[in-house]
């Protein structure tokens, strides 16, 4: 056990120590780096930050122009929808005229109509002597027809 003691401690090689300056080295590298990447990070949340910014304003002024718009379209809704109207009582007004026209000129054609039945009626009224007329003719010859005979 004294053997166990007594071990000497055996200094690490040559090549543990070398690695040992090497990351001093790369320690100094490294911490630029960080460096170089937090001026990096920096830069990107700027940029980010303006993004959002310009973003915000976009969606303002594009929400400024959708009520603009919006409000325009409602004026033109209430406008078309009054012409609309307006145009629905000016054909209801020629509807009523038109219908208001027929009538008349209906009438018209009736009385012009009673007065031309009239006239035929008298018309039939003279012809009906001439029709007797005929049928005395036409039975004339048929008499006569009959006297020839004999």
């Amino acid at each position: 056990m004294a053997n166990s003691d007594s071990t000497p401690v055996v200094p690490p090689p040559p090549a543990a120590a070398a690695p040992l300056s090497a990351r001093k080295e790369n320690v100094t590298p490294a911490s630029s780096k960080i460096a170089e990447l937090t001026e990096s990070r920096q830069e990107l949340l700027t940029r980010i930050q303006s993004l959002k910014t310009d973003l915000q304003s976009w969606r303002s002024k594009l929400d400024g122009q959708v009520k603009v718009y919006r409000d325009e379209l409602s004026e033109l809704k209430k406008s078309l929808n009054v012409e609309v109207d307006q145009l629905r009582s000016e054909f209801q007004e020629l509807k009523t005229t038109l219908q208001q026209q027929q009538e008349d000129v209906t009438a018209s054609l009736r009385n012009l109509g009673l007065q031309d039945v009239s006239e035929e009626t008298k018309e039939a009224e003279d012809a009906k002597p001439d029709n007797d007329e005929e049928k005395t003719q036409e039975e004339l010859p048929k008499d006569s027809g009959k006297d020839t005979e004999q």
